[in-house]
């Protein structure tokens, strides 16, 4: 559904993204994790056709997306990570934006605002900042577009809000779409996201399934610091390592030691994960 080819970018004489490629499938809800100032959301305005492409670098769903074209528009949607909150209640932004993509299901919308506790007859600015960013979420996820490109979607939810954000999409997401959800808040996305792509030093350092990472990959937790590990994090009950695995243990994925990881060890990934491709 999505298929980018060696796309480079540069704000003025900052190269952003350099001869990046990626091929992405539905059915997934890709994690995007990296940096501050890696490229995530210049490459999800990429993907939504707010940034100038060319069409052999970037295609979604056959399109090009830079040409907004209306086909290609109603089946996707990009929410930033700040999004403008309307004039008047959202009861009213949602049932007058809605209709335009073909999937919206303003009934959905209302179940998924039941669950945050967002009364939508209310207006944006009477909404906290929280609220507001739950009204939007609701809304992203009942068009049920084909393409869903959600940029810090937690940020400023509380520790109940995330769990209901997880469990929605989890619920909601069908095998017709394809969701990418950037972020750096790993720990709000563990159970959720599957694959996983880091973006670091203006390219794709991994891009992997968790069952891949986990053949792969070690994660487990020691009373001592061994040698030979990959990466090594103290914490309150031990050390959090990650370490090669060369035993065909099957151990849960640790995306925050998982992310530590890959930036300290580049050179393992990028060998061991097919450079990141």
């Amino acid at each position: 559904m999505i298929q980018i080819n060696n796309l480079t970018f540069s704000y003025s004489k900052n190269n952003v993204l350099r001869d990046l490629s990626l091929s992405l499938t539905k059915g997934n809800v890709y994690g995007l994790l990296g940096q501050n100032g890696v490229g995530k959301t210049t490459l999800l305005k990429f993907l939504a056709g707010l940034q100038k492409s060319t069409k052999e670098a970037c295609l979604v769903n056959g399109f090009h997306p830079y040409a907004r074209q209306p086909e290609f528009l109603q089946d996707v949607f990009y929410l930033p990570e700040e999004p403008e909150n309307p004039v008047g209640t959202v009861n009213q932004f949602v049932r007058n934006n809605g209709p335009f993509y073909r999937g919206f299901d303003y009934e959905q919308f209302c179940s998924i605002m039941e669950r945050f506790e967002v009364d939508p007859r209310k207006k944006f600015r009477d909404l906290s900042a929280g609220q507001q960013k739950k009204a939007h979420v609701s809304y992203a996820l009942a068009l049920n577009t084909k393409i869903l490109l959600l940029d810090e979607p937690s940020n400023g939810m509380d520790i109940t809000s995330k769990s209901v954000f997880r469990s929605t999409v989890a619920g909601h997401i069908s095998e017709e779409q394809l969701v990418i959800i950037s972020t750096h808040q790993v720990r709000d996305l563990e159970n959720l996201i599957d694959p996983v792509i880091i973006l670091d030093q203006k390219q794709v350092l991994l891009h992997a399934s968790i069952e891949e990472i986990t053949q792969k990959l070690c994660f487990i937790t020691a009373s001592k610091e061994p040698e030979g590990v990959l990466y090594s994090e103290q914490t309150p009950l031990g050390y959090s390592l990650v370490k090669a695995n060369t035993t065909g243990a099957d151990t849960k994925v640790n995306l925050e030691t998982l992310f530590n990881a890959a930036l300290k060890q580049r050179e393992w990934f990028k060998e061991h994960f097919k450079n990141g491709k």
